[in-house]
């Protein structure tokens, strides 16, 4: 049963990982999505959220996403809630996939704004509520305009936050300046988790209260170690575990989400590194990159 809306905000705290979706021939990976949701649990890990970018959402048929949720949800067995991506930039594909998220058990859903589209501060708005209207499950917004071509305004986000079913907001638009603006509008208890592996501990500097990571699929206990280092502020164990994780965030980063996390995942024997077009393999130069990253790190690859 999904979380109210009062309820996944309190929950949104810590780490939360942004799940690959692991394929084998070209199928999802029942097998080892199950492994890799165990040992995010095992690590710490705060939350889950399948079927977002690093999921390869895009390239995921409705029926194929709503199974990602189900075996995501079935695998965390209550012990971690799930938000499941479910925005799209049609509105009203984005209520389908919300009420599937909805009927195979996820706790919320994480809503990009529209993209593509290019809609108007009010478009985002409308769409937002027309969702709101028509669904009965938690909402985290998810503003990441370097994809969608349009940021979602701080005060946009306020007038969203009103309508009553926003949870939080990930926020991936790289400015401390506006995290600071929405925890003016919309009261500094507001969950705002980072969308910017490595903007985390700015952020939480000036009230962010988490981070929903990709970092974390391959270092899901350091990363929990950091976050939670600032939490009890313990600042300069946080900042040292922000420079050690840095340059493996970066590796990370290096093409295009998620095919460095992706490749590394299979660098590690936790999944393999398939990918669907049109995301390609990575370069071969960027593979050599990103190993002497990991094994920078300490990973044996």
């Amino acid at each position: 049963m999904a979380l109210s809306t009062p309820e996944l905000a309190g929950r949104l705290r810590g780490v939360w990982t942004a799940l690959v979706t692991p394929f084998r021939g070209g199928k999802l990976d029942e097998g080892k999505l199950r492994e890799i949701v165990d040992a995010q649990v095992a690590a710490g890990i705060d939350g889950l959220v399948p079927c977002g970018s690093t999921g390869e959402s895009p390239t995921l048929p409705f029926a194929e996403h709503k199974q990602v949720i189900r075996v995501t949800v079935e695998a965390a067995h209550g012990r971690i809630p799930v938000v499941a991506g479910a925005g799209t930039n049609s509105t009203e594909e984005t209520l389908a996939l919300c009420r599937d998220a909805r009927e195979v058990g996820a706790d919320g859903v994480l809503l990009v704004a529209p993209y593509y589209n290019r809609p108007s501060q009010r478009g985002i708005f409308l769409h937002f509520q027309a969702v709101f209207d028509a669904i009965d499950i938690p909402v985290v917004l998810y503003n990441i305009p370097g994809r969608t071509g349009v940021n979602v305004e701080p005060d946009t986000v306020s007038l969203i936050e009103k309508l009553g079913k926003l949870a939080g907001i990930k926020e991936a638009a790289g400015s401390c300046d506006q995290v600071s603006r929405l925890l003016e509008l919309c009261g500094p208890d507001f969950p705002v988790l980072c969308g910017d592996d490595s903007l985390t501990l700015p952020f939480m500097s000036v009230g962010a209260c988490g981070v929903i990571s990709v970092v974390s699929n391959i270092a899901p206990r350091e990363m929990a170690a950091m976050v939670r280092a600032f939490r009890e502020n313990r600042g300069i164990e946080a900042l040292e575990l922000h420079r050690r994780l840095f340059p493996l965030i970066k590796a990370l980063f290096i093409e295009t989400n998620p095919v460095p996390v992706k490749t590394a995942m299979g660098l590690l024997g936790l999944c393999t590194d398939e990918l669907r077009l049109p995301l390609a393999a990575m370069e071969e130069g960027n593979v050599v990159r990103l190993r002497k990253a990991m094994r920078d790190f300490g990973f044996k690859v």
